[in-house]
């Protein structure tokens, strides 16, 4: 199967353009030779696109051998290429960095940009152009937000101090503050908080609610209220997969211009005029290092439109 950015130590290919090489372990199978099967895994990609890159010496094994389109598949054999997008989506929105340290990178992401590359984006991704703009190689985030949400992130670049930081998320260490808009509710009594239990659903991209044990926890604050629309603090305890929308639309309060909850909208995500309302505000922690309180904030703000 194929493999993220491959481990720079051991990797016969060096980083370019802000992005490692990918690693394949090939399965069982039989291909007459490697570009038979490369045609067939990758059907996207056709077969003069491979051995343009096998040409270039694009395409290894572990051992840092070329691969040629003639060379046998063999099960069990390790390879390493470049992921390359023809026509990427670029987006239009920058990132800021709102602090740095010889361990941390923390960056404030606009919407619309994704955390990592996935899919059909590479270079118009946070990691790999924060990569480019510092040169710090060994950039790794160590939790996610969706493409569609803006706010704070939080990187390490430091390989022998990451595990520290990444270990305060899975001890629920890491107190996070969400802003929102969302409509108002004449029913519902603020702060509260909801319960459930989120699983993957239908279409495959989106989560809902079942009746089952609680997996997921969320504090909602009411901040202000304008008529129809009210700003909302949202504090994660758990974190689940689109767990705030989940609950925000679970309450009959779908967050303002999402496109998968309460009902998923084909191609919306293209329209960067109408962003999610949701911003991961705030995040703060006890530092493992020095036990220093750290707290990062957007310097984004989600504001009411104007009628």
């Amino acid at each position: 199967m194929a493999g993220g950015a491959a481990n720079k130590r051991s990797a016969p290919l060096p980083v370019r353009d802000g992005v490692g090489p990918s690693l394949l372990w090939l399965q069982e199978g039989s291909w007459p030779n490697m570009l038979a099967f490369l045609v067939e895994h990758f059907p996207h990609i056709d077969s003069p696109t491979w051995q343009a890159r096998m040409a270039r010496g694009e395409v290894l094994d572990r051992d840092g051998h070329p691969v040629a389109p003639d060379t046998p598949y063999r099960r069990g054999r390790c390879i390493y290429y470049y992921r390359e997008i023809e026509a990427e989506t670029p987006i239009p929105f920058t990132e800021e960095i709102l602090f740095q340290d010889a361990h941390l990178l923390v960056a404030d992401k606009p919407h619309f940009l994704p955390v990592t590359p996935s899919g059909r984006f590479l270079q118009e991704t946070l990691l790999v152009r924060l990569k480019k703009r510092t040169g710090l190689m060994d950039l790794v985030p160590i939790h996610r937000l969706d493409r569609e949400t803006a706010g704070v992130v939080i990187f390490s670049h430091d390989p022998a101090t990451r595990g520290l930081y990444q270990s305060l998320f899975q001890k629920r260490a890491m107190h996070k503050v969400y802003h929102a808009l969302a409509p108002s509710s004449d029913t519902l009594s603020f702060p509260l908080t909801r319960h459930s239990c989120i699983v993957k659903g239908e279409p495959f991209f989106c989560m809902h609610e079942i009746d089952a044990h609680a997996n997921a926890e969320t504090r909602i604050e009411l901040l202000e209220r304008r008529g129809e629309l009210s700003l909302y603090a949202l504090h994660p305890v758990t974190g689940r997969q689109h767990q705030l929308r989940v609950h925000m639309s679970a309450l009959g309060l779908p967050i303002m211009n999402d496109a998968f909850y309460p009902e998923a909208l084909p191609n919306k995500l293209d329209d960067v005029s109408s962003p999610l309302q949701l911003l991961a505000k705030e995040i703060a922690f006890d530092d493992p290092l020095t036990g220093t309180r750290r707290n990062f904030q957007s310097r984004q703000k989600i504001i009411f439109p104007v009628i």
